[in-house]
């Protein structure tokens, strides 16, 4: 219940930063709700693809859709405490990050695969539902920028396997690793730590 709970969380997170982007583009009503259901399920579908787990989560379990519908309506009639849009798209977009890269490291583990394996599912999970976003919407997505975003994903994954070493609760380690990503994703941000770039200045 609890790893649920985390998954259904990131979905509204991912949701929402979907739904932003959308209103960013001026989208219809339809565009805006396929905004915000491949935000929310691409990495995840993704990722269900490649370990053989299907059909995919959210076509098993109907919470999925109706947390995305959910989350959508409620974000149009509120749009207006959204309004400082890009603040709130990374504000979102952080958090989903953080919560879908545990999701996808706890369904490697499940897959009984190898730990460096499970990082690299989480990440994908964690990232791929905003590149779809972003290249639907005509922006280079994030993760092929300069920013720190699927590195912080790879970050918390370490940290979740090192934690895991520790006498701690699977919770408490599950929670830490999300922090960690959500914090780095922050700091990055704050402090403007980027990736170097292999280009000149011109």
């Amino acid at each position: 219940m609890f790893y649920f709970l985390m998954d259904l969380l990131g979905t509204v997170a991912f949701a929402i930063s979907g739904v932003l982007v959308a209103m960013e583009k001026r989208l219809d009503l339809f565009g805006v709700f396929i905004i915000a259901f491949v935000t929310a399920v691409g990495g995840g579908t993704l990722r269900d693809l490649l370990i053989g787990n299907t059909p995919v989560a959210w076509m098993l379990e109907s919470t999925y859709i109706v947390t995305i519908v959910g989350t959508v309506i409620l974000a149009i009639i509120f749009r207006e405490k959204l309004k400082y849009l890009r603040r709130s798209l990374f504000l979102f977009d952080t958090l989903g990050i953080g919560l879908y890269t545990m999701v996808g490291i706890e369904k490697g583990l499940n897959a009984n695969l190898l730990p460096v394996m499970c990082i690299i599912l989480g990440t994908i999970t964690a990232s791929f539902g905003g590149v779809i976003r972003d290249i639907l919407c005509n922006e280079i997505p994030v993760i092929f920028r300069k920013e720190i975003y699927a590195t912080a994903c790879v970050i918390g994954g370490l940290s979740y396997f090192l934690l895991r070493k520790l006498p701690l609760d699977d919770e408490y380690v599950y929670l830490a690793a999300i922090l960690i990503v959500i914090g780095i994703r922050l700091m990055a941000v704050r402090f403007k730590i980027v990736l170097p770039s292999i280009y000149k200045k011109t």
